[in-house]
């Protein structure tokens, strides 16, 4: 709930001053990263996602249920397709459509369950340790270190030491939660759930949000946005491409939260 309302907080905020905006962007960062802190430590020190509470593509609970139930008569579920062709007329049965014949493989590979989809929700994320875990709660508490650092320095918004400072986490962060895999996990980073491998690629594209933060936004990204909108400008159908980066563009200029990552 957070997550949504902020943004129209830091609107409401500004109002009365940049001082009083910068306190009510670093206590929601600080009630952000409780949460987080709360939920490393109910999850018994398991890396959080994005979202928290993924969707498995298959329930086992399922899986074994309709097993149980089939009994040759009725199509499996596995086999059943929204596009039927046709309906047969004694028992009422649908025959899936056919695959195309050249993508077999695919289709058969979509028919067969891995082992991240029979695994019990505790087996899908391996417990953080030492360095693993320090890692971990430094990329929790990244944002809040960041906020503080920009109101520090928010009379010079061209200032490198947040942006420095933020990013140097961030990526501490990573490096020290690869480190920890590669040395408790037999095989290093090729012993990682799909789960786990999902959430640090997220983390990993997360990082290029730093080219639309703080210094660097001012000093190279700015520039560059702006020369593009201009481009754009009196140019049919482009010039509406040109019309949305701008009014994104403000939202850029002047808030903290449309460039957070969590």
């Amino acid at each position: 709930m957070v997550q949504y309302t902020e943004l129209l907080i830091e609107m409401a905020a500004k109002r009365r001053g940049e001082r009083f905006r910068w306190r009510v962007v670093v206590f929601i960062e600080s009630i952000k990263a409780l949460c987080r802190l709360f939920l490393l430590r109910l999850t018994n020190r398991r890396p959080l996602l994005t979202p928290p509470l993924p969707e498995r593509e298959t329930d086992p609970n399922m899986t074994e249920d309709s097993a149980s139930r089939f009994d040759g008569t009725e199509t499996p579920p596995s086999e059943r397709s929204e596009n039927t062709d046709w309906t047969m007329p004694r028992t009422g049965l649908s025959m899936p459509s056919l695959p195309d014949s050249s993508d077999i493989s695919s289709y058969l590979l979509s028919k067969v369950l891995t082992a991240d989809d029979i695994k019990p929700p505790k087996a899908l994320l391996h417990r953080v340790k030492g360095k693993g875990e320090i890692g971990e709660i430094l990329f929790i508490l990244r944002p809040v270190l960041y906020a503080l650092a920009l109101q520090k320095w928010r009379d010079n918004r061209r200032d490198w030491r947040p942006w420095l400072i933020g990013l140097a986490i961030e990526y501490g962060a990573r490096q020290l939660a690869k480190r920890d895999f590669q040395e408790r996990l037999a095989g290093g980073l090729r012993g990682l759930t799909g789960l786990e491998r999902d959430e640090l690629r997220k983390r990993a594209w997360s990082i290029g949000w730093w080219a639309m933060r703080g210094a660097f936004y001012e000093n190279i990204t700015k520039a560059w946005i702006h020369s593009i909108t201009s481009s754009l400008k009196d140019k049919p159908v482009l010039g509406l491409l040109g019309g949305i980066i701008e009014d994104y563009e403000f939202l850029w200029d002047e808030y903290y939260f449309p460039t957070a990552t969590m």
